[in-house]
């Protein structure tokens, strides 16, 4: 795994939000997958960990945004947790996934991955977390993958189009939205395996 992404772990990270702002608006959902890879060097998904979040102090909550994922950021049933206790239950067991891969850090891997990466960092600020496991401005977009592999950039459609099964009815669910995004890189860093495309890269260097 080290020596796929030049020391890097990738690590697929999906938020759910109450606007556009990672600096004023409310993060209130996250989860992340962890990635592995087999004997043969296919990735394969690993463990998935989800929470949900409590507004931060002063949080903007656009309504828009929670008519859109349908979200009540003060329902009790939510169980959500702080913004600080969420981002370190899920930083603990990347840091830890980091180390038994060999990798140097994790690389945030997200479906339009600027968005998620922006509200994972802006939260990290605001609770002074000094050990984000994220490097700090490289990620990795099934967006723009999908773009390149099935002519497509909308999660759903590229799913389908890469014979992954997608039921809408889900999708807006962080955990959900994780796990098939997740789903998407591995099958298109594994078909490019297959295709001749990473041996070729390998073989340079030899």
């Amino acid at each position: 795994m080290s020596n796929r992404f030049r020391g890097y772990l990738p690590v697929v990270i999906d938020v759910e939000t109450a606007g556009f702002n990672a600096q004023t608006d409310a993060l209130l959902e996250i989860a992340a997958v962890t990635l592995t890879m087999d004997d043969d060097g296919n990735l394969l998904i690993d463990e998935s960990y989800e929470f949900n979040v409590a507004p931060f102090e002063g949080a903007n909550l656009e309504k828009s945004a929670l008519d859109f994922t349908g979200i009540d950021p003060y329902n009790p049933l939510r169980g959500a947790i702080p913004e600080e206790e969420a981002l370190e239950k899920i930083f603990k067991p990347i840091r830890k996934a980091v180390k038994s891969h060999n990798c140097k850090r994790a690389i945030l891997v997200g479906h339009n991955a600027s968005f998620d990466h922006g509200f994972v960092t802006a939260a990290a600020e605001r609770c002074d977390i000094k050990r984000n496991p994220f490097h700090p401005f490289s990620t990795f977009d099934t967006a723009t993958l999908a773009g390149l592999a099935f002519g497509h950039t909308v999660l759903a459609r590229s799913c389908d189009l890469a014979d992954i099964d997608f039921d809408g009815k889900q999708a807006h669910s962080a955990l959900y939205d994780t796990m098939k995004t997740a789903e998407l890189f591995c099958t298109i860093v594994n078909r490019w395996k297959d295709l001749g495309g990473w041996q070729m890269v390998e073989d340079r260097f030899e």
